[in-house]
């Protein structure tokens, strides 16, 4: 590869400061630059760079403007987040899915659920929570191969991020959609109900069809306080089974928490909206209220 013609790509993996960068003809190492750092600018997985070669390896000089960031997982310019969730070791609690839909939403990127171990249990029940609400879930086994093939379909030709809590099976599923990937796995462990983390690293992958993968590390609590919720009057868009009934409230400052005349409460009283998903809500929007008070005191 000559490095001379070569001063951009994408940022392909991140580990312990360097920075590996895809050229389209080969990877370049690199470094990031101080200035980087000056202006506060953390490459992540994802980005696309411009770069000084410097022998076999080079220095990251800038990030180009993104699409979107995500704090955790670490990555940048995502088509659609694929949350990983199941219904048997290690059981995936509905809040933890919600609050991964909403700050994708709030970034203006898809969720796709994906149930896995479905040969172990069929997930009825998150199936039926997520299917009601309008985001799109798949059921996955990947010993039995069911749903593969719908997951290759719905991230054709996309660039996805996968994620979930620890144990889930995110290598496993990349394993069976990308077997050159050849990703390390691990137990889950009966008395803890969570598995060891087997990816240490973000690591994008080219799939033969043009797709584009990130294997992020699993985690075993999504720390809200760190992520970007949005507004409290963006976050009720961030729940699909909502948007029908917002602005049609009493009130054209309807929380939908508790208010008399609320259109989205008179939904869930309905049936057409699931308590599980309005109880997320409602403890999002008191985390957001959090943040914009202590945000104001420290002002």
């Amino acid at each position: 590869m000559n490095l001379s013609e070569q001063n951009s790509g994408t940022i392909i993996r991140a580990l312990s400061g360097f920075y590996d960068v895809d050229t389209g003809s080969g990877i370049i190492r690199c470094r990031a630059r101080g200035k980087l750092r000056k202006l506060g600018i953390t490459p992540l997985v994802g980005d696309q760079a411009i770069f000084q070669p410097s022998g076999d390896s080079g220095y990251l000089q800038e990030i180009l403007p993104r699409r979107n960031s995500f704090i955790r997982p670490a990555v940048a310019n995502v088509d659609v987040l694929v949350m990983m969730g199941c219904q048997v070791n290690p059981v995936t609690e509905p809040f933890l899915i919600d609050r991964v839909a909403a700050i994708a939403a709030a970034q203006g990127v898809d969720t796709l659920l994906l149930l896995t171990k479905c040969d172990l249990d069929p997930a009825e029940e998150l199936y039926a929570i997520y299917q009601q609400a309008g985001i799109p879930v798949i059921r996955t086994s990947t010993k039995t191969g069911q749903g593969i093939e719908a997951v290759r379909e719905m991230l054709r030709g996309k660039l996805a991020a996968f994620t979930g809590n620890s144990g889930v099976g995110k290598s496993t599923m990349l394993n069976a959609l990308y077997p050159e990937a050849n990703m390390e796995t691990g137990e889950v462990s009966d008395k803890l109900g969570r598995g060891r983390h087997t990816t240490r690293h973000v690591e994008l992958f080219t799939l033969p069809d043009g797709t584009r993968i990130m294997d992020t590390p699993g985690f075993s609590s999504f720390d809200t306080d760190m992520m970007d919720l949005g507004t409290a009057d963006s976050l009720a868009r961030a729940f699909p089974e909502f948007r029908p009934y917002l602005g049609k409230c009493r009130f054209d400052d309807c929380s939908h928490v508790k208010e008399q005349g609320c259109a989205v409460l008179e939904a869930l009283e309905q049936g057409k909206i699931g308590p599980t998903r309005h109880a997320s809500y409602v403890r999002l929007y008191e985390k957001i209220k959090e943040y914009k008070e202590w945000e104001h005191k420290k002002s």
